[in-house]
């Protein structure tokens, strides 16, 4: 079993669903579509890669920050 981080927000009329320890993401109209597809998405891509390639994530945390630009 491998214990995966993923994180879901909405983007205009979508739900974005990404896996914070390899580079997979999937969308749905709903939270819940939207990882469901992810699920899907990630058991293709362990088809082809190995669990070694997962990067533990620890202390995740949420920051939120301000940018501006001209």
């Amino acid at each position: 079993m491998i214990n995966l981080e993923n994180i879901v927000w909405k983007e205009g009329k979508h739900f974005v669903a990404q896996c914070l320890n390899v580079d997979v993401s999937s969308f749905g109209e709903t939270k819940k579509e939207a990882l469901e597809n992810l699920q899907e998405a990630l058991e293709l891509y362990f088809e082809d890669s190995s669990p070694s390639s997962i990067q533990e994530i620890e202390q995740l945390e949420i920051i939120h920050t301000t940018f501006s630009h001209a």
